[in-house]
């Protein structure tokens, strides 16, 4: 038997969380080497199995298939097209910076030792949610995702309230009763969603007899999926609901602001550029593949759903006090594109949607690590308690300028190619809603750029002018993204080769093709 890489990108982060967990108290140092350690093992795993993955070659690749839970027909089934296996080397990418961003997030305020490890326990939980995050990308049991889709929520529920951001207006009193706020709304709103989805999984299991992507697909295909229209709507509705809120999509969007403004940067990168990005995802795999006549037919409502993210996200953000909240704002927003992009059933609108979940990713991990590194300095969130930083600390101004820049989606880039293509994938069938989504650019100029105009430029405040510049450890981790968003903005063409094989076989299950340019004749 092959080796089972997928296993093992999944495995090997999994081990981690425990070991990391086992340290003694008194080694907490050695506890985030550790955590370190496994994540760049995982990094490696995912380059081989990116490494190994053909774009020309079958659908899914690198499966794995075993017996699990026989007399319920669930299986241990896992495979990867092009966008599973992106996916994969993106959560695989981020979780080092992660661990070496938050390398003191979670050092105790008191010297004396306790029986609670909280160092050792906030490095694990990361290692958790990774370990699930990457098995989701990578299951193709509809059962297995959904029990992944739900599991992660309780680590990420600890890192929110247990970890969360000690930079609070309030006081230690009141940012417990917020971080507590903020990790309750996140479980019910996604348990919410979970459950709704399950009733749907159940569904789609009496409908089709298996909980198998692949041989339901080919029953599909066959013509011999006993499934009505109106099940198929209704188990359609029950996925993207959960989806949608995981995601997050307007009007089920507003426990992301509070998660992502309670937390610390690095578990805020954790939420916006790799849990959430399990959400859109799982529309391209589940919604599309099994359910193509009612992703058709819901199509005109999802695109407006989008629009108004696109927009209401970004109007908010121009308003916001919070420099975390305010990205927070910006990425449900993006996420408007994103969905946007998925529903507009054009390869164009596809392929950029997925560039997009992988360059905001990178981008948004940039501008919040680098926002958070700015935050620790001066020990609070509000734009108002900065300016002129750029004059004490340019380096640190300096990166949060370029990350602002591939937030607002500046040609030349990453961003921008996905943007880009979401846009003339819309407008191709959509034009009206393309043309409006167009505001969302003009507002993200402004949102960036106010931002930094108050934060780094003018007199210095001087509660910023003794302010150090980034450190060797923040340096390593800032470089390497703002590296990867120039490439990327340059020459996307690795992505795109890994990618449009993928978005090929989700139009060719929607049924759907790119519209012929209208040529008039010669006279």
């Amino acid at each position: 038997m092959s080796f089972p890489l997928l296993t093992a990108t999944a495995a090997v982060p999994a081990i981690g969380a425990i070991v990391t967990a086992a340290v003694p108290a008194a080694r907490r140092t050695a506890a985030k080497w550790i955590a370190l350690t496994f994540s760049l093992a995982t990094l490696a795993l995912a380059v081989t199995a990116l490494v190994r993955f053909e774009p020309g070659g079958d659908r899914y690749q690198l499966t794995e298939s075993h017996a699990w839970i026989s007399d319920f027909g669930v299986r241990y089934e896992l495979g990867v097209d092009g966008i599973g296996v992106s996916l994969l080397a993106l959560t695989a990418l981020l979780i080092p910076f992660v661990i070496l961003a938050g390398w003191h997030d979670a050092d105790p305020l008191e010297t004396k030792s306790s029986r609670w490890r909280p160092t050792q326990g906030f490095f694990a939980l990361i290692l958790m949610v990774e370990a699930m995050v990457i098995l989701s990308f990578e299951a193709t049991d509809v059962f297995l995702f959904y029990i992944l889709f739900e599991a992660m929520l309780i680590p990420v529920y600890f890192l929110i309230g247990g970890f969360g951001d000690r930079a609070h207006a309030g006081g230690d009193e009141a940012g417990a009763t917020q971080r507590s706020y903020a990790a309750v709304k996140f479980l019910l709103y996604n348990l919410a969603g979970g459950l709704i989805m399950l009733a749907a999984v159940i569904g789609l299991f009496v409908s089709a007899g298996t909980f198998s992507l692949t041989e339901i697909a080919e029953a599909r295909a066959n013509g011999t999926l006993d499934m009505s229209t109106g099940m198929e709507r209704w188990l359609f509705l029950g996925f993207f609901f959960a989806f949608a809120v995981k995601a997050p999509l307007w009007p089920v969007h507003t426990w992301l602001p509070n998660a992502m403004g309670e937390a610390t940067a690095p578990v805020a990168v954790l939420i916006t550029a790799v849990v959430d990005k399990v959400g859109t995802f799982a529309m391209l795999r589940f919604c599309l593949q099994l359910f193509p006549e009612a992703s058709k037919w819901a199509t005109p409502v999802v695109l407006v759903l989008a629009l108004i993210s696109i927009v209401y996200g970004a109007l908010l953000a121009v308003g916001q006090r919070d420099i975390k909240r305010l990205i927070a704002y910006a990425s449900i927003s993006h996420f408007g594109f994103i969905i946007m992009g998925i529903f507009a059933m054009t390869s164009q609108g596809q392929s950029g949607a997925t560039l997009y979940m992988i360059n905001h990713g990178i981008s948004t991990a940039a501008l919040l690590l680098v926002a958070g590194f700015l935050i620790s300095r001066r020990g609070s969130r509000l734009i108002s308690d900065y300016g002129g930083v750029q004059k004490v600390a340019p380096v640190l101004a300096g990166t949060f300028l370029i990350g602002g820049l591939a937030t607002l989606s500046l040609p030349g880039l990453a961003p921008f190619v996905s943007e880009f293509l979401v846009l003339v994938g819309t407008f191709s069938v959509y034009p009206v809603i393309g043309i409006i989504a167009t505001v969302g650019i003009v507002l993200a100029a402004l949102y960036v750029l106010v931002l930094y105009q108050r934060t780094m430029t003018g007199p210095v405040n001087e509660s910023v002018r003794d302010m150090p510049d980034l450190r060797l450890r923040e340096l390593a981790v800032v470089t390497p993204l703002i590296a990867l968003l120039l490439f990327l903005g340059v020459y996307p063409k690795p992505l795109t080769d890994i990618v449009n094989p993928a978005v090929e076989h989700t139009m060719s299950d929607v049924q759907k093709s790119d519209p012929k340019p209208e040529v008039e004749a010669a006279p």
